[in-house]
């Protein structure tokens, strides 16, 4: 067994890598960009060494430096984590030739997988099921619309070494081929410097669905079950749970039996999945091949009770696989959110900046703890007070929970989105509520399109219809009241003149066009139990309690003798006098006031959003990569207008309406803060 590791990661990834490391009495070297210097995987890590200035390609991409580092520190072996260099059978390669110990697939597996056209066809001769499409790359924007056009729309447009979501688009017609070809083209040689793209059929209510291998040396190989991952935003994973709530046995059965025969044929050794696209008949067809640990190993690892990291380590040092395929069990429901750094109400853009508040759900269960069951695990590489920075990508947590079966692990994650405060930047808790609370997703009825087909116009959680919306309303008036018993409490308060906290108040839901709403409220505390009322409105009675102290975000209770978890603020909304509520997803700004207050404000005159309309403003934080217009120039609405880059994204800008461009106030390759102005049309 290795004596130290280097880590060629960062982020969570790393600091999940060192709590398998730590547990098996490995010392652990982390690597570090200029942008990650204070990260939570170096404070974490034995020893930790620079490797360059913050973009990917000056640090951890830089496979020299990694192996440099590697014989600086005295590492044995390398865990390459996911993304970056992890599948690249190069570095892969170069690592065995300096005498490290690659932790992952042998070179020729990475190669052969990590190639889609060539994956494809040792797919197809290993007998597994594959998709129509064209095998060679793509030479051009008019040979991928002739191809697009032999093949039949819709087609998928993909980096032949992509993964993750980059270099990927699904083309409906001739010029979403030609123009996806170009956007694919680019991303991918940015990300993975291979721009070779192909093409195959799109197949329709695709479900996404993939199963966890594992081999050794020795020639075994086994599948650990499968998860699903069909909810998905722009090809980007968001929530991932195992079982798949989709499949029969029989089709489990033969995926997994097909994903072995996959990795025998390459001769894989360590962990991987081999993902399939299910359609709504149980038809599955070969996908990729991803020669890595993935992102959501987590739910596997919790139905299993296998730790993966600790098994890749162990086959990278030559032992056999600890157990067979008939002793794999599958015990429970377990899910993942994806918590992004990203804003929902601005069209789930990236959103970067210093994690003012970072505090995420108590946790049950842990990294490389596999003899835990049943409840909440946080895996992250942030802190508060730590940054997000704007060169990677935009993972913020992941946020697993195990249940005894579906329902139960949809409530536990519920409960623990709800507690789960992020502030400082924008992040996709409350989106990842709305999605659980849906109808279709807790009856599993859902594919690879239900966030284009459900929020397709995005997301606002104030539009959010609540199961339960008076609760929200009744709340307000709960903390309301709280505050107020306090302030009656302090000394010195002129005689005949103290604070009355009163039980009547009139709740004022504020909306953004100025149509409130007004609830009147009773509230009244039960005797001789401290942080206990009951709240009375529109015939409704909801008796509330929490010892959670005013002024922290999460506030924890019951409400007629159920659990709840909810968020509360003050200052924060479209008034500084009104507290914002949030709840599975759902969002209020409201104003608790006294009912001669609240006949007052009825008569306040409502203040219009300014228009701004007339300027084209950036909608997160970024670097300006292209402006596509010129000073004078006529618009049509749709039309492009400028390209911003951020966490490993191209995000086109468009024109909302025809216009004619005025004075253009950035250049090409400025940095850019959320909001400021791009352009300024006449």
């Amino acid at each position: 067994m290795f004596d130290k590791i280097l880590i060629a990661n960062r982020g969570e990834i790393a600091c999940r890598v060192i709590a398998s490391a730590r547990k098996m009495g490995i010392r652990t070297v982390a690597v570090y960009s200029d942008a990650d210097k204070e990260a939570r995987h170096v404070r974490l890590a034995d020893e930790a060494l620079h490797l360059g200035a913050a973009p990917a390609r000056a640090s951890y991409l830089r496979a020299d430096e990694i192996i440099a580092a590697c014989a600086r520190s005295g590492a044995q072996a390398v865990h390459p984590g996911y993304g970056f260099l992890s599948e690249n059978a190069d570095f892969a390669r170069r690592c065995e030739d300096a005498g490290i110990v690659f932790i992952g697939p042998k070179a020729h597996a990475i190669a052969a997988m990590g190639d889609k056209i060539a994956s494809k066809k040792m797919a197809r001769a290993a007998g597994v099921n594959t998709i129509p499409g064209h095998d060679a790359a793509i030479t051009s924007p008019e040979h991928a619309v002739h191809i697009a056009q032999g093949i039949g729309y819709p087609v998928m447009i993909k980096a032949s070494a992509g993964g993750g979501g980059k270099g990927l688009r699904v083309a409906c017609n001739d010029r979403e081929a030609f123009e996806g070809f170009g956007s694919c083209q680019s991303e991918a040689r940015s990300s993975f410097g291979d721009d070779r793209i192909l093409i195959e059929k799109f197949v329709q209510q695709p479900r996404h669905v993939e199963i966890q291998v594992l081999g050794d040396s020795h020639g075994n190989v086994i599948h650990l079950n499968e998860r699903e991952c069909s909810l998905q935003r722009r090809h980007q994973k968001l929530i991932e749970e195992a079982p798949s709530p989709f499949l029969c046995d029989a089709t489990r059965q033969a995926m997994g039996a097909q994903a072995v025969q996959l990795a025998k044929a390459v001769q894989y050794q360590s962990a991987g999945t081999v993902e399939f696209v299910v359609g709504k008949a149980q038809d599955f067809y070969f996908l990729e091949m991803n020669t890595r640990l993935q992102v959501e190993h987590p739910v596997t690892e919790c139905t299993t009770g296998l730790d993966l990291v600790e098994l890749m380590i162990r086959v990278a040092a030559g032992e056999k696989l600890p157990l067979t395929q008939a002793q794999v069990r599958r015990k429970g429901w377990a899910m993942e959110c994806r918590i992004n750094a990203e804003d929902p109400q601005r069209g789930f853009l990236p959103s970067t900046g210093r994690l003012v508040r970072f505090q995420p759900p108590q946790e049950s269960l842990f990294q490389a703890d596999t003899t835990r069951e049943f409840g909440v695990r946080v895996d992250t590489g942030v802190y508060e007070g730590g940054e997000i920075p704007m060169h990677y990508d935009s993972m913020i947590a992941k946020l697993i929970v195990h249940g005894a079966d579906r329902s139960d692990a949809i409530a536990r994650m519920r409960m623990a989105l709800n507690g789960f405060v992020i502030r400082g930047i924008g992040s996709n808790v409350p989106f990842q509520s709305a999605l659980l609370a849906h109808p279709a997703f807790a009856a599993g009825d859902f594919d690879t399109g239900f966030i284009a087909e459900h929020y397709g116009q995005g997301f606002h959680p104030e539009d959010l219809a609540h199961d339960d919306p008076l609760f929200l309303v009744a709340l307000a008036a709960y903390v309301h009241r709280r505050y107020r018993a306090r302030a009656s409490g302090i000394s010195g308060q002129l005689a005949g003149h103290e604070l009355k906290v009163g039980e009547a108040f009139v709740v004022v839901t504020l909306a953004a066009s100025g149509e409130n709403r007004h609830h009147a409220v009773t509230v009244s505390d039960f005797e001789g139990e401290s942080g206990s009322s009951a709240v009375t409105l529109d015939g409704n009675r909801y008796q509330i309690s929490s010892q959670a102290a005013l002024g922290q975000i999460r506030v924890q209770g019951q409400c007629n003798g159920l659990d709840f978890c909810a968020q509360v603020e003050r200052g924060v909304g479209r008034n500084p006098l009104a507290l914002r509520i949030a709840h599975n997803g759902a969002q209020i700004d409201a104003l608790v006031l006294s009912p001669l207050g609240a006949r007052l404000h009825r008569l306040m005159p409502f203040k219009a959003a300014p228009d701004l309309s007339r300027f084209l403003l950036s909608p997160m934080p970024g670097l300006l990569v292209d402006v596509a217009v010129q000073p004078g120039q006529k618009v049509q609405a749709g039309e492009k207008l400028a390209v911003i880059e951020a966490m490993k994204m191209e995000n086109t800008l468009l024109a909302a309406q025809d216009g004619v461009v005025g004075k253009i106030m950035v250049g090409k390759g400025e940095s850019l803060a959320v909001d400021q102005v791009i352009l300024e049309f006449q």
